[in-house]
């Protein structure tokens, strides 16, 4: 079964949103062994954010967050804000088509946005740094992707169960208001 927004027993909260691409921003500041490819954490978030509601982040968020990126690793300022921003762009695309595919469907389709996302980085790496590309580059979409695979299933189980009651306050039932 494909879960959809239609379906969650309840929508993601701001919190969850902020809170989800927080630690996603944290994991990517984390120092990684240099032996393997570094999940990029926060474009998983975002590719699951953009496809499960489109319409609460968005480009600007993406554009935002890629800068920080930018800024943290040392690189020319802007490759990872247009490489989110197209990877943003790609995923809110592609929403309306993923809910007819599978796990599987849906994770080809990711793949491919993957893909341009780190063609993107390479292409501005390549013509600004001269810096040719490694096995890293060829295995990102990869791990970006499982990554993705685990990140939405996670968010999914989370939004799946209803949301507890509030505490009652009052047992009372309400009175009618007096008019006069």
């Amino acid at each position: 079964m494909i879960i959809t927004p239609k379906t969650l027993a309840r929508a993601p909260t701001t919190k969850m949103l902020t809170y989800s691409l927080v630690i996603g921003l944290l994991l990517n500041l984390a120092p990684w062994p240099a032996s393997l490819p570094a999940p990029d954490v926060v474009a998983a978030l975002l590719v699951v954010w953009n496809i499960r509601t489109p319409s609460r982040i968005g480009l600007g968020v993406a554009w935002l967050l890629g800068i920080v990126m930018d800024v943290h690793q040392g690189v020319l300022l802007g490759q990872h804000a247009l490489a989110y921003s197209v990877l943003s762009y790609g995923a809110i695309s592609l929403h309306r088509r993923l809910e007819g595919f599978d796990r599987a469907g849906q994770a080809v389709h990711v793949l491919g946005l993957f893909i341009v996302s780190t063609l993107v980085v390479t292409i501005v790496r390549l013509s600004a740094e001269s810096v040719t590309p490694n096995w890293q580059v060829v295995a990102s979409p990869l791990v970006n992707t499982l990554v993705w695979l685990a990140a939405d299933a996670i968010l999914l189980s989370l939004l799946s169960r209803k949301a507890s009651p509030r505490r009652i306050v009052n047992n009372k039932p309400n009175k009618p208001s007096r008019q006069g």
